[in-house]
């Protein structure tokens, strides 16, 4: 073959490497195709979002052992690792089922989660499907939500809880309490259909944050104030955790955890609505922040660090509910309320209640508000229900519709507090009764690290150890004795 043919080969060789693929890429996208890939991307935004929501734990953690006193801090973290691993077991057996589909209080198919499992379809005719790679994503992120109320629950009990209620609260909450209120609001319960309209909770701010701020009521209840909280004359003493920049790394981790928590409950990409959800997130968090920094100088003269993270806490609830139904406009009246809402709420809360970090107004109150705040403000573009209050004073909404959907709001709010308060309540109170709620008074004075988990969460600060080998240490290198290894915690 001469070296001319040659080279014209070549040529219409790399025309048709080139040409080929371009003709391929332009045939027609199915719509198999396009459903396809489209659910492919919505479900790794859901994987993003379930990491975030799960990464909420640590932000948990480091907030509570904040505010904690030392002896207890490693209490904290053993917490943390129990009742998640508690809750995971408990939601995938039964749990996950509850929350379903099902009749007007409970979902009955899915028991023990898994691929293949059939379950109600959700159209009301009773249809079961059999359970995909895809559901059982979208189940792991809704446990996610379950492990983020029940981690609200103990703040207001730090320092002074047993262990064991731990494990016995966790497995009912994960099991029975949570579903049923997640069931009644996104799995075709009783406040579904309220008189031809439905409570609008877009992520949770009574669903998962009422919830658990009533949890942790009903326990701060029935265990009691601190030792050393309250004075002869009953007035509030300050119990100082012992890191702020602990609590603030929390709060941080709780902020950017939120954008999966709120904006993973677009549930997919379509439209990119996720954005508008994540910015109003984001202004209402920061409206709180300011708001509780203005509202604390206003009553105590003086900028407190943990008021203003609270703030970000309750500007965060108080948006969970109404971030899919509102206009962006709204969204920092939202946070900034609701920052005044947790430094009122702290302030008077503490004259008769033990709340070590706020959660009661943090998660409790801001969950009110923000529950309500859908009914005042949810916009007509957005709303699957009726819009707020808002548009049939000051738009053209018919103000009954508008009047009506606030006090479905309010029945929701209602609703969720009586039975969770009474399914608590029956479970601690069980508790109390049969191994008891509380450590000793000799526990709780030694701490719990050492009373529960036999080892401090800050070693260096209970037991000092020489750093020269054994014999060539006395105390009076240091200044301070050395507490030998026989010594008891308290002699120590």
């Amino acid at each position: 073959m001469s070296v001319k043919r040659i080279g014209i080969a070549s040529l219409l060789a790399m025309f048709a490497a080139l040409v080929v693929p371009g003709m391929a890429s332009a045939a027609p996208v199915t719509q198999e195709l396009f459903d396809a890939k489209s659910a492919e991307l919505n479900g790794t935004f859901i994987a993003l979002a379930c990491v975030l929501v799960l990464l909420m734990q640590c932000g948990f953690m480091f907030l509570e052992i904040g505010f904690s006193r030392m002896k207890n801090a490693g209490a904290g973290v053993m917490k943390i690792f129990v009742n998640f691993s508690v809750c995971t077991l408990a939601f995938w057996a039964v749990g996950a089922a509850i929350i379903g589909y099902g009749n007007d209080f409970i979902g009955t198919h899915g028991f023990f989660y898994h691929f293949g499992s059939m379950v109600d379809d959700g159209s009301g005719t009773g249809t079961l499907v059999a359970v995909d790679s895809s559901a059982v994503m979208y189940m792991l992120y809704s446990f996610a939500f379950c492990a983020v109320s029940l981690a609200i629950v103990w703040g207001t009990t730090l320092e002074r809880i047993k262990f064991a209620p731990y494990i016995i609260y966790a497995a009912v909450f994960g099991a029975v309490i949570y579903p049923m209120v997640g069931h009644s609001v996104w799995g075709g319960g009783l406040l579904t259909d309220i008189g031809g309209k439905s409570v609008m909770d877009f992520a949770g701010s009574s669903v998962v944050h009422l919830t658990g701020a009533v949890g942790g009521f009903v326990a701060l209840l029935l265990l009691g104030a601190r030792k050393g909280k309250y004075a002869a004359d009953g007035s509030p003493r300050a119990i100082p955790g012992h890191s702020m920049p602990l609590v603030g790394l929390g709060i941080i981790i709780l902020w950017i955890g939120w954008f999966g928590f709120n904006g993973g409950s677009t549930l997919g990409t379509d439209l990119s609505f996720f954005g508008e959800v994540m910015w109003n997130t984001q202004i209402a968090a920061a409206a709180g922040v300011i708001g509780a920094m203005l509202f604390t100088y206003m009553k105590t003269k003086s900028l407190d660090v943990g008021m203003a993270g609270n703030g970000a806490i309750a500007g965060l609830v108080a948006i969970t509910a109404p971030c899919g139904f509102v206009e962006t406009w709204t969204a920092p009246i939202i946070g900034f309320i609701a920052g005044g809402v947790v430094v009122f709420g702290v302030l008077t809360i503490e004259k008769y209640l033990d709340d070590p970090i706020g959660a009661l107004s943090a998660h409790g109150l801001a969950g009110i508000w923000g529950t309500l705040a859908v009914g005042i403000f949810a916009s007509p573009r957005l709303t699957i229900s009726a819009p707020g209050i808002w548009y049939g004073i000051f738009g053209d909404a018919d103000f009954g519709a508008t009047l009506g959907q606030l006090g479905v709001q309010a029945l929701a709010v209602v609703a969720t507090f009586t039975f969770v308060f009474a399914a608590s309540y029956l479970v601690f109170g069980i508790i109390k009764a049969t191994i008891g709620l509380r450590v000793t008074e000799a526990e709780e004075d030694a701490g719990l690290d050492i009373a529960s988990h036999g080892m401090y969460g800050y070693p260096e600060a209970f037991i000092p150890q020489p750093e020269l080998p054994v014999g060539e240490y006395t105390p009076s290198m240091a200044g301070t004795p050395v507490a030998s290894s026989a010594e008891s915690p308290s002699q120590a």
